[in-house]
């Protein structure tokens, strides 16, 4: 049976009245298009910190006894997490260190610090970070902070299972990525709770992992947590490579389905929720999103979907956009081979300018062994309107007589 109760999760919402933004629930047009019924969006990326974690963090730091905080506390994250356990001991008067990987995201780093939080660097993974912050905690007697696997921390995430219910009474179907499971299993908890009080309504929770690091299927077929090795994603802030122990027996009780979502789908939620609902979200905060695109199947409206954070760093944030353009076939990469000849390059430029092509870069080669003597090639990076406005442009050029590969 789930540990956390419905009370549980409404005296987590007492101790935060004072310190989160209750988010709002913005209608989706296009989305409810595409599913046939109304979808909203959860905007937990406008939440403090910029994510959801605030929640969780501060009922668990708020619960310590004074003596506990006195000795302060530790935690290890490549973001989020880091950062609500900053901002909340903040707040509490109490000492947080928190253990980063190496390459962490720099505006992550830099906004724990901004928080209060000294930071430490162990190691390249979060792996790492865990061994270094459970040997501190060892050795210094701070308190660790689970990033999900602890009841007040899950109480303290499914406080927006409450806010749903408020903002969205008529709600049947409620999706939001899953890491470790905290997120979902606490919403699940309050969604499911919360309907059987108003009457017994039947509200679906579906959960949504990146296929790359995705360990709650498994775990579900095998009955107990199961660890997966996982492989690089964009969504970092759900690679997670084993469940909790007390989230996945919340999951497997109160979740109905956990699906598996691509790299591609990813970048295209994120892409959507940036053009079409104004809304900054990171590749884990957007999985929701891509769950509805890739298993709208899976649901029935009216569909609330977690936006669960949005803390991006700009530089990856263009490489993610690239690849959702390309994706929904507005950005093209192609090698063009032609005669290396005065005027050749011009015409092509002109050509494509013909077909309403944006060239957004050139790279013009003249000497490789795979060249002829009289070829050059060049590697054109080209914004278009679409897959078919990209198939035609492809197709004209090699009417032409150029030789075309897509790269």
């Amino acid at each position: 049976m789930a540990t956390v109760t419905l009370d549980d999760i409404r005296a987590a919402r007492e101790l935060l009245r004072s310190v989160i933004v209750p988010t709002p629930l913005l209608h989706s047009r296009v989305l409810s298009e595409a599913v046939g019924g109304p979808v909203y969006l959860k905007c937990e990326n406008l939440q403090r910190t910029g994510s959801f974690k605030i929640r969780g963090a501060y009922v668990r730091i708020a619960r310590l006894s004074e003596a506990e905080r006195a000795g302060g506390v530790v935690a290890a994250s490549a973001g989020n997490h880091a950062q609500g356990v900053a901002l909340a001991a903040s707040m509490l008067g109490c000492k947080a260190t928190v253990f980063m990987p190496e390459g962490a995201p720099l505006p992550k780093v830099a906004a724990t610090k901004g928080y209060g939080a000294e930071v430490v660097f162990p190691g390249p993974t979060v792996d790492a970070c865990l061994v270094a912050a459970a040997a501190y905690a060892e050795e210094t007697g701070a308190v660790f902070i689970h990033p999900f696997d602890h009841p007040d921390v899950v109480a303290g995430q499914a406080t927006i299972g409450l806010e749903i219910l408020e903002q969205c009474p008529q709600v049947r179907t409620v999706v939001g990525a899953v890491g470790g499971g905290g997120l979902i299993s606490g919403v699940a908890a309050a969604l499911k709770a919360g309907a059987k009080e108003e009457g017994g309504r039947d509200i679906k929770v579906v959960g949504a992992q990146a296929k790359r690091a995705a360990a709650f299927p498994p775990s579900l077929a095998a009955g107990r947590p199961t660890r997966v090795q996982v492989q690089p994603t964009m969504a970092d802030g759900i690679s997670v490579g084993r469940p909790g122990d007390l989230t996945y027996d919340m999951v497997a009780e109160l979740v109905d389905a956990v699906v598996t979502v691509t790299e591609e789908s990813i970048s295209q939620a994120l892409l959507l929720c940036l053009e079409r609902a104004k809304q900054v979200v990171e590749p884990a905060g957007a999985a929701g999103v891509a769950a509805l695109m890739e298993h709208s199947y899976a649901v029935r409206t009216p569909v609330v979907v977690l936006l669960s954070g949005g803390n991006i760093d700009p530089l990856l944030l263009s490489k993610v956009l690239r690849h959702g353009l390309a994706g929904a076939g507005r950005y093209l990469v192609v090698r063009c081979r032609l005669k290396d000849r005065p005027g050749a390059l011009v015409t092509l430029l002109s050509e494509l300018a013909g077909l309403g092509v944006n060239v957004l870069d050139v790279m013009h080669e003249r000497v490789a062994a795979r060249l002829h003597v009289e070829e050059a090639e060049v590697l054109m990076h080209l914004e278009t309107r679409g897959t078919e406005h990209s198939e035609g442009v492809i197709a004209r050029l090699r009417a032409e007589g150029y030789t075309i590969t897509p790269s």
